[in-house]
């Protein structure tokens, strides 16, 4: 029988020692991750080896400002496997703005945005964010992202600038070999957080190895 235990983070559990969340599409897998039920409750595994905000949670993380509710800009979707877990999370009052710029991934997000209800699917490029401001029309709580690319910090800033409401909450997962394959990530990791610290209050961070390689996780709350 499954065991079932609340962890400190909001919306998440433990299944047998794993992570989950509660499938807010009953029945529904999305990226062929385990489903579990308990007390007509029904729970999907959080891969930590495919989704950087779990990989986080094991490596020590302290907090991740996901709540019942919150509406969230998400740059860089792809097809959906995190963003699945946040919906599930946030539930039916809560709202995800997915921004993907490739195609492929985009279109293997929209049936699962379709059936969840809670995530807007929208191509574009997270560079450019005056092309979706006309969809995301209010500010959000939480700017997540999760761009492979060398300028991914401006990304984050300009979308907050923009987009993220007073003292909201804003993730990135550093990518350093997206940034410059040919120095240390350690280097890569300071230079990136005294930039981000212009702009935010760091609260936490965490190296994602051995789960994502030369990732640095940081979740922030935006100064003014």
């Amino acid at each position: 029988m499954p065991k079932i235990k609340k962890t400190k983070f909001y919306g998440v559990f433990r299944l047998n020692g794993k992570l989950s969340t509660i499938n807010l599409v009953r029945g529904e897998s999305v990226y062929g991750e385990e489903l579990a039920e308990e007390r007509n409750v029904e729970y999907r595994i959080w891969d930590f080896w495919r989704s950087k905000p779990a990989a986080a949670i094991k490596s020590g993380l302290k907090g991740l400002p996901l709540e019942k509710g919150m509406s969230i800009l998400y740059l860089g979707i792809a097809n959906g496997t995190t963003s699945s877990h946040f919906s599930d999370i946030i539930g039916k009052e809560g709202l995800i703005y997915g921004v993907e710029v490739s195609e492929r991934p985009f279109r293997e997000l929209l049936p699962t945005a379709e059936k969840r209800g809670n995530i807007v699917p929208i191509l574009a490029s997270a560079r450019t964010p005056e092309d979706y401001e006309n969809i995301v029309l209010s500010k959000v709580d939480l700017v997540y992202e999760d761009v492979a690319s060398d300028d991914q910090i401006q990304i984050l800033i300009r979308n907050c600038d923009k987009f993220l409401k007073p003292k909201g909450h804003a993730i990135i997962a550093i990518k350093s070999q997206s940034i410059d394959v040919t120095r240390q990530p350690k280097e890569i990791y300071e230079q990136c957080l005294v930039e981000l610290e212009k702009h935010f209050d760091i609260l936490d961070k965490v190296e994602l190895d051995p789960y994502e390689k030369h990732h640095l996780f940081v979740v922030m709350r935006m100064k003014r």
